[in-house]
């Protein structure tokens, strides 16, 4: 169910998106935009903790042992080079409804997988050989090694891959829309079906809206996760390397 067309006295679709954007209708009920906005995070972060939970493993194994480097890289390019949209279409024909969730949440953590499965191999792959050395020399195990040296080293770029799929699975989980779902993709589709390019554009900018605010706060979170002993010291002319064991 939509919500129903504004009529408007402006012309153009700038002037039309704005006033829908400012109608305090589109606020309210229970297909407003915040509720919308509540469907889409829904969504998304589903999407990222099954993504996480299947490729922050995989990574950090690959990058710790180095073994399985080329099947990430080979599995990471063919899994960007799937289209979003065809492969939700395609679970949601093999599921036993349409209107089921998981076919769209899995196409999504297809998107998702690529970019946290390389940032993660890649943080822990980068970490200087002779502090992994120096940290076995100290005695500890490989979990230790792992868990103690080479995530906190590797953690802005791990983060870097997650905060890129964040991005990518917020702009792009509004095509589950496409299956009769909810989320802000709601507006696009419904407005485009009514020819209600007021919403559509509406639609558009509270989505973008959403994911500069999620990139806000994410590298935020990037900056103040990162050991302070690890970042480069204002002024500093050129970058150097720098490692931590953590105790």
């Amino acid at each position: 169910m939509s919500l129903p067309a504004t009529t408007y006295t402006a012309t153009g679709p700038f002037a039309e998106g704005w006033q829908w954007l400012t109608d305090p209708a589109n606020w309210q009920g229970p297909m407003g935009i915040p509720v919308r906005i509540t469907e889409h995070l829904g969504y998304s972060a589903l999407t990222l903790l099954i993504s996480v939970a299947i490729a922050v493993p995989i990574g950090l194994y690959v990058g710790h042992t180095g073994r399985g480097r080329v099947v990430v890289v080979s599995l990471a390019g063919l899994l960007r080079a799937l289209p979003t949209l065809g492969i939700m279409t395609l679970f949601a024909l093999m599921a036993t409804s349409t209107l089921s969730l998981m076919p769209a949440i899995w196409s999504l953590v297809l998107l998702a997988v690529p970019p946290i499965l390389t940032g993660t191999y890649a943080g822990i792959s980068a970490v200087d050989p002779q502090i992994v050395d120096a940290a076995r020399s100290m005695g500890m195990t490989g979990r230790q090694v792992l868990f103690r040296v080479e995530v906190p080293n590797g953690l802005a770029v791990i983060l870097g891959g997650f905060r890129s799929a964040v991005l990518q699975v917020v702009a792009t989980v509004a095509v589950v829309a496409f299956i009769s779902l909810g989320g802000l993709g709601r507006f696009i589709i419904d407005g485009l079906a009514v020819q209600d390019y007021g919403q559509v554009l509406g639609g558009a900018v509270v989505i973008a809206c959403v994911a500069i605010a999620l990139d806000g706060v994410l590298a935020l979170l990037q900056r103040l996760a990162v050991s302070p002993g690890l970042k480069e010291p204002a002024g500093t002319p050129e970058p150097a390397a720098r490692t931590r064991i953590h105790p």
